[in-house]
């Protein structure tokens, strides 16, 4: 069960080799998370993920999981809930892909859209089953302000985020009051492996940043998180641009 603070004893992480993830990870068993499933492709990658959590003390199992196989993500979860509650489900699994070369390859852009966005809602759901039948939990959907509006620069990614952000949304509607709490958390610009080599946004933030502001997210049981906090001014401002200076703007 959470803490008096909303923090998490067990936590389960979708896309258990996510940087912002295994930042989240770190800091929450720096508190008092003692449990940790990650689920993810086995790889090596995932182990040393593992491993490095196992050092700061925590007590961590890994899972096979693939956003791309929805019909293996009921097993898989499954597999966890039947070891014991759930605290906190992150969902932070996802691909930024190459919009240039996707236009050219649309089974590429598909491959975007379906691990961002179709195999988030079958993992979304469920988890939100999962975490609704044992009556507590958090669930943490990583989205991104790309989704707030299209962008001319990576608007197969946004599209993909903007879906995701919109079922969490709801989501988090159809479980209010069941015990459930759904958080969406939308970082700008993360400098990380998958920005590795990109031109640096305004307001860039880190995993760590992130990390941050999803532990104080819990402890106030926020359902939307910016990150950094002033994106949310910003994007407010680039919603309401006309569509022809939008088209404009060297975004």
């Amino acid at each position: 069960m959470k803490d008096a603070f909303g923090l998490p004893q067990s936590l389960l992480v979708l896309g258990g080799t996510s940087e912002i993830a295994l930042a989240t990870a770190r800091r929450l068993v720096a508190r008092r998370t003692r449990t940790v499933w990650l689920a993810g492709r086995p790889s090596p990658a995932l182990d040393a993920a593992a491993g490095q959590l196992r050092d700061l003390g925590a007590e961590v199992r890994t899972v096979a999981f693939d956003a791309l196989d929805p019909e293996g993500h009921e097993a898989a979860l499954g597999k966890v809930f039947a070891e014991g509650d759930i605290d906190l489900v992150l969902l932070a699994f996802g691909i930024l892909g190459d919009q240039a070369h996707d236009e050219r390859e649309p089974l590429n852009a598909v491959r975007v859209a379906q691990t961002n966005y179709t195999g988030a809602v079958s993992a979304g759901l469920v988890a939100a089953r999962s975490l609704q039948a044992q009556g507590h939990g958090s669930l943490v959907v990583l989205s991104s302000v790309a989704g707030e509006r299209a962008r001319r620069a990576n608007f197969i990614y946004g599209s993909s985020k903007a879906g995701l952000d919109a079922f969490a949304q709801g989501l988090g509607d159809a479980l209010h009051g069941t015990g459930v709490h759904v958080m969406v958390v939308r970082p700008g610009f993360v400098r990380s492996r998958m920005t590795e080599g990109m031109e640096e946004a305004p307001l860039a933030t880190t995993p760590e940043a992130v990390a941050t502001a999803i532990e104080l997210g819990l402890r106030r049981r926020s359902e939307t998180v910016w990150v950094p906090g002033a994106l949310r001014v910003v994007m407010a401002a680039l919603r309401h641009l006309p569509r022809t200076v939008f088209r404009r703007l060297p975004v």
